[in-house]
């Protein structure tokens, strides 16, 4: 593939953002239009994932290159290791200037605590916090002074302020790699500014199918809040690409478009996240790289887990070994796809306690998708699962995009089913996972939660 030594990387990503809100999604409610405009100029990785679609265990899996049982954040508030390889790490390393702006949620510590530098991971400009979700009086700390501070208004426009400051102050002696991290769109939904919900009329808002039809105008007005957050965002994200424009640096500049996982928006009565289902599994994933990446929709399915050594790949720096992804650079550059026989990503779920939204609120979530332990592939066509009790749900994305036909058990889809657990079990045995059950796993990792499976911080 083309290569260029040392190109500058922004890695922009949302929390909670599916894959089916966008204009170029094919969402026909959602205002979206720099974003709709990127994706006309990138690689579509239209079939992207997240491993684990919970906030903590994703983002430790896309800062390693590991899975959950390995860097052993498989549920939130559990701290990373500051030993692990990590991507500020490695780029620092490669001679990167390496900066951190927004959300963390890997640290452990407390969602308010001062995160020092040696936990910090390699990012030598650090603006973060833990975990926070009060957009309008959003907290973070510098570097490494422990005074803590407040981004003014909305934090993911003082965030982009302060992003495009560092793009523009910073020598030119160094590439960069920087990554934004919003807080926004994951809930609460009605607190982007309101010129932003002015945009949206719940009222006028579509749902989708596998909404419940008792559900659909509480969807609406969830989607309206949501859809504002987008929309701000979507703003927040072409004033980057402006700064790159104006500052000469976007033909040297690989910009990523993503989010850690999905949100279920009501869809089969959920919200949030934490399934294998499309909403809450599947997210954006748009890559530019002008004159080096054709401008492509490419159905290689990937993870968060490839986004370690793909990176590597496109940077042309050398992969750190034990990383448990692919380097899917080569397909990116190609403008296609591998056959789809040799397609497939991997879902590892380590739910332990039951604790899938809506699941205890009275409201008639369908059995099959209880909230239990999973391990799972998602083909370009097929999703299957496993949890401890053997197989436990099978769709034909392709005929039933909304998930409402589970076919475990269909004697039409037996060959597929008997395929599909084969090759989940390839996988497993390559990636070395016992899939124990969630208790094992944190009596390994010597965990103290609570009742709801939370991890409690002393």
């Amino acid at each position: 593939m083309p290569t260029v030594t040392n190109p500058n990387i922004l890695y922009v990503f949302a929390d909670q953002w599916p894959a089916h809100v966008a204009g170029y999604a094919g969402n026909p409610d959602v205002q979206t239009p720099r974003i709709d405009a990127f994706a006309a100029e990138s690689v579509n990785c239209r079939y992207a994932m997240a491993n684990t679609p919970v906030c903590t265990p994703s983002r430790a899996t896309l800062m390693t290159g590991l899975l959950p049982d390995r860097h052993g954040l498989f549920l939130n508030d559990a701290p990373l290791d500051p030993t692990l390889v990590s991507l500020g790490k490695h780029f620092a390393a490669a001679g990167y200037d390496t900066a951190y702006i927004g959300k963390w949620h890997m640290d452990g510590h407390g969602r308010s605590a001062f995160i020092p530098p040696d936990r910090q991971h390699g990012f030598g400009y650090w603006k973060a916090l833990e975990c926070t979700h009060d957009y309008n009086a959003s907290r973070y700390y510098e570097n490494g002074d422990p005074t803590p501070r407040t981004w003014p208004d909305y934090d993911a426009i003082a965030q982009t302020d302060d992003a495009i400051s560092y793009l523009t102050e910073r020598s030119r002696d160094r590439p960069f790699f920087m990554m934004m991290s919003w807080g926004p769109p994951h809930n609460p939904y009605h607190t982007a500014p309101e010129r932003y919900k002015a945009l949206y009329d719940p009222a006028t808002l579509n749902v989708r199918p596998n909404v419940p039809e008792d559900h659909r105008e509480a969807t609406r007005r969830t989607l309206g809040g949501f859809y504002a957050h987008c929309s701000a965002l979507d703003a927040c994200f072409g004033r980057l690409l402006d700064a790159l424009e104006e500052l000469g640096l976007a033909g040297e500049t690989i910009v990523v478009f993503t989010s850690d996982h999905g949100d279920h928006l009501g869809s089969h009565y959920l919200a949030e996240k934490q399934s294998p289902l499309e909403e809450s599994l599947r997210v954006p994933f748009l890559v530019r790289w002008p004159g080096r990446l054709p401008v492509s929709v490419n159905d290689t399915v990937v993870s968060v887990l490839d986004v370690f050594p793909t990176l590597c790949g496109l940077s042309g720096t050398a992969c750190p070994e034990g990383l448990q992804g692919r380097d899917f650079s080569r397909e990116l550059a190609a403008g296609t796809a591998p056959p789809a026989s040799d397609n497939f990503g991997f879902c590892a779920g380590y739910h332990l306690f039951g604790t899938w939204p809506h699941q205890h609120r009275n409201k008639p979530v369908p059995k099959h998708l209880h909230a239990r332990e999973y391990r799972g592939i998602r083909t370009t066509r097929y999703t299957y699962c496993e949890d401890l009790n053997g197989p436990w749900l099978l769709f034909d994305n392709a005929t039933d995009p909304c998930q409402l036909n589970n076919l475990i058990g269909n004697p039409a889809f037996e060959e597929h089913q008997k395929e599909l657990a084969e090759r989940l079990r390839s996988r497993m045995i390559e990636y070395g996972d016992a899939f124990s059950p969630g208790m094992e796993y944190v009596n390994q990792w010597g965990y103290d939660v609570d009742a709801s499976g939370t991890i409690r911080v002393r």
